[in-house]
């Protein structure tokens, strides 16, 4: 082996046996940088059409689109009665379908009065097995349903571990999250799939779309949703049911010690149903909300380990 003379003669060597590695890299360096640069445009085209484009143009008729009436369940919660009442400032009809319908009650009163519209409450306890179908059938004869709306129940939406729930409170959120959407969804879909037009709206949370410290039944109600609404999607699309799975991070309840604490990232109810019922007919899976969606994209870059990690930080923390 011969010695070397000096290291620049070394460093010389070395660099032109390397040049071609070097160029390389840098090629596949300049193609990623590329490509990362394209997705990024594609999705901030994809942000402005659906979240900015829809609130600027001419507001779509609703109701010559999918339908007069509204069916609306899991009423009881802040985003169902903004979504509510929102579909009731486009001139639809709404029916409310709850378990608590004191909690209701006075959503139903202000919709009728303030926008002028038919509604119709309905108790319904989805434990009790088809009977509890029965009061929504009546209420449907001869309407033309053009929307159906099912929204997750949110009393689960706190920290507790899985064994601590009880059978009853268990029991509760299979029947309101799983039975009562999947039976008033095929209770109602008949009459789209004839008319050729509709909507399904199955709204769960954004913060559960992933498993979540603490909140097992919360994220298995989410996991229910979003893939039924993916599955009636393409059962049912192309015979004109448009089917949205809307997946919110946190929202402000109406509670006035909660409604103060509304801003840019936790909107109120009705600025946030507002800017989801603008997404209807464009997305087939959103957040509804632009800064939400901002949140969902953050969160799908993380690796599931750092997800939970910071789930059960915070959860601790709170």
């Amino acid at each position: 082996m011969a010695a070397v003379d000096s290291f620049q003669l070394l460093y010389r060597e070395i660099a032109r046996s390397c040049n071609c590695y070097v160029e390389t890299l840098a090629l596949v360096g300049a193609c990623y940088t590329a490509s990362r640069a394209v997705l990024f445009m594609r999705d901030c085209c994809r942000l402005i059409r659906l979240h900015f484009i829809p609130r600027l143009v001419y507001r779509r008729d609703l109701r010559q689109r999918y339908g007069e009436w509204a069916v609306i369940c899991g009423a009881s919660g802040a985003i169902a009665k903004a979504y509510a009442a929102e579909l009731a400032r486009r001139g639809i009809c709404v029916i409310l379908i709850s378990s608590d319908v004191t909690n209701v009650a006075d959503t139903v009163r202000s919709i009728a009065d303030t926008y002028g519209v038919e509604t119709i409450l309905i108790e319904a306890d989805f434990s009790q097995g088809p009977s509890a179908c029965k009061p929504l059938k009546d209420a449907m004869l001869g309407k033309d349903i053009g929307f159906v709306i099912n929204s997750l129940d949110g009393s689960l939406d706190f920290c507790r571990d899985f064994l601590n729930l009880s059978e009853a409170e268990m029991w509760d959120t299979l029947n309101k999250n799983i039975v009562g959407a999947t039976l008033v969804t095929r209770l109602v879909l008949p009459t789209m799939v004839e008319r050729g037009k509709g909507a399904v709206v199955n709204i769960s949370n954004g913060r559960c779309f992933r498993p979540a410290f603490g909140r097992v039944a919360l994220s298995a109600s989410t996991a229910f949703l979003n893939n039924f609404s993916r599955a009636l999607h393409y059962e049912y699309g192309h015979r004109g049911i448009f089917v949205q799975s809307l997946l919110p991070f946190r929202v402000a309840s109406q509670a006035p010690e909660d409604y103060a604490t509304a801003g840019w990232f936790v909107p109120s109810p009705q600025v946030y149903a507002s800017h989801a019922l603008s997404t209807l007919g464009i997305s087939h899976r959103t957040t509804g909300y632009w800064p939400h969606t901002l949140q969902f994209r953050l969160v799908q870059c993380l690796p599931e380990w750092v997800w939970m990690l910071g789930t059960r930080v915070l959860t601790r923390a709170t």
